[in-house]
């Protein structure tokens, strides 16, 4: 069955208007096929419209749609994408996926790989599984910007890293988006004596010489979990190797201000807090553009929080006691905060490192702490009235743990309510404050 049937019309929408029928098949839009998302939101952008649809009887007909320029169709499909999501061909020898264990739910195992969730989602891709078509539509529809996994340049190590024999012909096609004028930010996995160093510099001299359009690359240490049985051999980032790191990045990174204007590479907080390097001043990070990599996303944090409590005026009555639980990683910089706070408006706050067991202690980042751990390492501890966690330790938009523990069976285990708190200064503030 395609996926672009119809699957409903939203009522006084346009299509509606215009007698589009739930049912219908989506054909063309101006005379050019209607293969998936992608295809749909650009080609429906317009304000005059002519849809071709075929009926569930095969007939055709054409329909004209008048609109506002951007405006919705108001048509849903059986998937978002109106296609499969496409999974990943690669084998990488760092992927977070080979290294689950067994039994979790089946949709944590599926690897994505989709240039279109790239650009609607934000997702990072490989571009390994391509088509000519699908490279092509990409410079055609001025697909802008999107995310690429870089990880080397070096086609041969590349190649290796990704296991796919296509992983060397990143910079060929990078290439050809620049020239088309295509927005690119970029990530590399850092992995210890695999693509740091002088592979590192490469890397970066390569990508730096197809700036503006490469706009941010960020470098993240390898995350190993002590599920790698059978896997490629790698390791972590010593202190001493994390700090080498850090200084080969921030050094390329200052030519690039004076080259460009903008340091263009940055490595996450990750690698600051393995090397014990203080996390850099808000000015350094510009726009934030790599938050969603961990870089920076710390500084912002404290600069929200900051400015959020230079505006509250101190409660007359302390808030309840609270206590928050972070990744090991995070733990001593919401110290600081929850000390600032009790400076300021007398709150009285814990805050408790977890230990990653489900993982392995190698993983000390907050967002992949499961409800399992929480309750083994808080039952019985001093948490105050309530408990407050990253909402990023939760399925996206839901209340569910990565090990399918809920939000509820941990305030029941706790015996507290369980807060989560978005990724912003401003909400932990009101939180910490009971607001």
């Amino acid at each position: 069955m395609s996926m672009t049937v119809i699957q409903s019309v939203d009522r006084g929408s346009p299509a509606h208007r215009a007698g589009v029928r739930p049912g219908e098949t989506l054909l063309q839009v101006n005379g050019h096929p209607i293969v998936d998302v992608l295809d749909y939101k650009f080609y429906t952008y317009d304000p005059r419209l002519i849809l071709t649809l075929a009926g569930p009887d095969g007939k055709t007909r054409t329909v004209r749609v008048r609109k506002q320029e951007g405006q919705e169709l108001g048509l849903s499909f059986e998937t978002y994408l109106m296609d499969r999501a496409r999974s990943c061909a690669n084998r990488c020898v760092f992927c977070f996926v080979d290294q689950l264990p067994r039994g979790m739910r089946e949709s944590l195992y599926f690897k994505d790989d989709d240039a279109r969730l790239s650009f609607l989602m934000g997702n990072y891709i490989t571009l390994t599984n391509l088509s000519r078509r699908e490279l092509q539509r990409i410079v055609d529809l001025r697909i802008s910007p999107i995310n690429l996994s870089v990880h080397a340049t070096n086609p041969a190590l590349r190649a290796e890293m990704l296991g796919h024999k296509n992983g060397g012909t990143i910079l060929e096609h990078m290439t050809r988006f620049a020239r088309a004028g295509i927005t690119m930010n970029c990530q590399i996995v850092a992995c210890p004596g695999l693509n740091d160093g002088a592979e590192l510099a490469r890397t970066m001299e390569d990508l730096a010489a197809l700036y503006p359009e490469v706009n941010s690359v960020s470098v993240v240490p390898v995350g190993l979990t002590r599920h790698r049985a059978g896997l490629y051999p790698l390791r972590p980032y010593t202190a001493g190797e994390a700090a080498a790191v850090v200084d080969q990045v921030e050094e390329f990174g200052r030519q690039c201000r004076e080259t460009h204007g903008t340091t263009l590479f940055w490595c996450s907080d990750e690698f600051y807090l393995k090397a014990g390097r203080p996390i850099p001043a808000d000015p350094y990070y510009e726009d934030y553009t790599q938050l969603e990599n961990g870089v920076g996303m710390l500084r912002l944090l404290r600069t929200e929080f900051d400015a959020a409590l230079a505006d509250e005026t101190p409660p007359d009555s302390p808030p309840p006691p609270f206590s928050l639980a972070c990744g090991v990683d995070a733990a001593p910089w919401l110290a600081e905060i929850v000390d600032r706070m009790a400076a300021n408006c007398h709150t009285k706050g814990r805050v408790y490192p977890i230990v990653n067991h489900f993982f392995g202690e190698t993983i000390t980042v907050s967002g992949l702490i499961t409800g399992g751990d929480l309750i083994g390492q808080l039952q019985g501890r001093e948490l105050g009235e309530r408990l407050l966690l990253p909402v990023n330790m939760l399925r996206h938009g839901g209340d569910v743990f990565l090990d399918d523990v809920t939000l509820a069976g941990v305030e029941a285990a706790l015996g507290v309510p369980v807060i989560p708190v978005q990724q912003d200064g401003y909400d932990l503030c009101a939180r910490m404050l009971g607001q």
